[in-house]
């Protein structure tokens, strides 16, 4: 699917990964000459929007350069001088090398050129920045020439090593996306040589035995720090070579999809295993290098690409910047071309409509081929979430993430583990909650019941887990009414000695006091009338002592002090029914 489009015969970079909004800078190609056949070089920047609807890119800076440009890159070297904005390198025609900075270019008032350099016999066709060391850049032109910048003193560049023999143009500088000393470099002969910076010195050179690779790209794996990839830009050996320096006798892998020579490669930093390549046929073709099969397919019906270049911070999308003057940006992930027919269709129409709407356009039915560009055929790495995590019932804790264990010696497919933990914040409820737990299963709730009772310091607290531990045991109506402040045996002799003192009765001389079937009535009455459920026989019984009442006596009443009050709120509160039961 295309995103966007951009009118420039121009080689490009792209912003780092680490800035935001993203950009892309284009820089005029020494390749190619525009309409009006002018020589003058141009550095643009441009920011990619693409919540904006429309094809056009927003123009952000511009810069006139005093030579064109064979190759372009950004890097990003941290904050101070440059802000953050990071550095452009830009290997002219004239073998000069310029650094540009990318905050004065966008925010004009101070010199943006950093510094400028021609230490190179001839044009610098490939530049790579080091990716753990920001401020390191290796630059390539013809008769074999490599240096070395350190960015911090551009007097004194320093090489590899002697120059590869017979002296030929660069056409590919890498560095090693795992070990940061080692840069590789790419010759039109079908060799390529890997230095290592700490020897001063080539360690090795892969080439095919056949002799018919002519060199155009090189790309190290993003993981695997032996494997890098070879194409050819030979039409009658259009392949793409993957070699590992284990085994660097004969390629590991060939693959054999173009017609034509292959012009560039560029491989994805979010999926190792997606592998982007333009060719003279005028195609587009995304490699899953695991399979060995194309997985994505872009015609671009115009003319070839001479560069494809992957988004650092948006991994679907990739640049391709053409021979016939135009940059355009495309994702992967596919999508039918209606809706943007439908919106340049709409953008030309504004021009003519002058106010008044036109008819309907008939457009011709197109197959589906040629309406839709189908996507990966299998998700990308980077639509896979790295971790994910989710609270389970129970205080349960279920995460995932990526293993630890490298790229290169994980199995393929990639088994990732789910872990489950137990996640406690408050340890002291969890303690009592298996104490109870414990106890339900046992049944030994009343150990339980005893053992809250003993470690309870509030009084409230300790009478309520008192009822609770005498709803478990035997014969709970009379502890429950100990519990309450009841006792039969005292409340009997308080009934008796309230009797006695109150009709004035003695005792006979057998040692039986008078009227004894009257003290068990009286009592009874009492307690009867001590309720809140007053029954017949209460009644009843209140009428006999009526009749035995002397008539020179006035009728007696029970009289109400203080502790009857509390007798009877604590007989409400343990209920008549209880009482008479217990008490009868």
């Amino acid at each position: 699917m295309k995103l966007k489009e951009l009118e420039r015969p121009a080689v490009q970079a792209w912003s780092p990964a680490s800035q935001y909004p993203v950009y892309l800078a284009t820089g005029t190609s020494a390749q190619q000459l525009d309409a009006s056949f002018s020589t003058n070089g141009t550095l643009e920047i441009f920011e990619i929007d693409f919540r904006d609807p429309s094809l056009d890119l927003k123009h952000k800076g511009v810069l006139s350069a005093s030579s064109r440009f064979y190759k372009l890159i950004w890097g990003n070297i941290g904050d101070g001088l440059l802000e953050g904005s990071g550095v452009i390198a830009g290997g002219g025609d004239n073998g000069m090398l310029t650094l540009y900075s990318v905050a004065h270019i966008l925010s004009p008032g101070k010199e943006p050129v950093i510094a400028q350099r021609q230490k190179h016999t001839g044009a610098v066709r490939a530049l790579d920045f080091n990716p753990f060391q920001g401020n390191l850049l290796a630059s390539g032109a013809s008769d074999s020439e490599i240096f070395i910048w350190d960015l911090n003193n551009l007097n004194v560049p320093r090489t590899p090593g002697s120059k590869s023999q017979p002296p030929e143009d660069i056409k590919a500088l890498a560095w090693n996306r795992q070990v940061q000393h080692i840069l590789s470099s790419a010759h039109p002969s079908g060799k390529a040589v890997v230095w290592d910076l700490r020897k001063n010195e080539p360690i090795i050179k892969v080439s095919d035995h056949s002799n018919r690779m002519h060199s155009s790209g090189l790309a190290w794996h993003p993981d695997i720090a032996t494997q890098l990839v070879l194409c050819s830009e030979d039409d009658r050996f259009p392949v793409i070579q993957l070699w590992d320096l284990r085994f660097a006798s004969s390629p590991l892998k060939v693959l054999e999809s173009h017609s034509r020579g292959i012009l560039s490669v560029s491989w994805s930093q979010a999926d190792a295993e997606l592998l982007l390549s333009s060719a003279k046929d005028n195609q587009i073709l995304c490699w899953n290098l695991g399979s060995n099969e194309v997985v994505y397919k872009l015609p671009t019906q115009s003319s070839w690409c001479f560069d494809v270049q992957w988004c650092p911070r948006d991994p679907p999308v990739f640049s391709a910047a053409s021979f016939d003057g135009w940059i355009r940006l495309y994702s992967v992930m596919g999508r039918s071309w209606e809706v943007q027919q439908m919106r340049q269709a709409d953008k030309i129409s504004s021009f003519f409509s002058k106010g008044q709407p036109l008819p309907p356009l008939q457009v011709p039915e197109q197959g589906a081929q040629a309406s839709l560009i189908p996507p990966l055929k299998n998700p990308p790495k980077w639509l896979r979430r790295p971790a994910g995590v989710s609270f389970a019932f129970g205080g349960k804790l279920v995460t995932f993430g990526l293993p630890s264990t490298p790229a290169h010696q994980m199995p393929q497919p990639c088994l990732r583990l789910v872990f489950i933990s137990q996640v406690i914040t408050e340890s002291e409820l969890l303690r009592r909650s298996a104490e109870l737990q414990e106890a339900l299963e046992s049944g030994n709730l009343l150990n339980y019941c005893q053992n809250k009772i003993e470690q309870t310091s509030l009084q409230s607290e300790k009478m309520l887990w008192q009822f609770l531990k005498v709803t478990l045991e035997e014969d709970s109506r009379m502890k429950f009414l100990k519990l309450l402040g009841y006792s039969k045996d005292e409340f009997q002799k308080k009934v008796a000695a309230g009797l006695k003192s109150d009709l004035g009765l003695g005792e006979t001389p057998q040692g039986r006091p008078k009227g004894d079937d009257l003290h068990s009535n009286r009592q009874q009455a009492f307690c009867s009338q001590t309720s809140e459920h007053i029954t017949e026989e209460a009644s009843a019984s209140s009428s006999f002592f009526d009749e035995l009442v002397p008539q020179n006596m006035t009728p007696w009443e029970i009289p109400i002090t203080e502790g009857t009050l509390i007798l009877r709120e604590r007989n409400a509160l343990c209920g008549s029914r209880w009482a008479q039961s217990s008490w009868t």
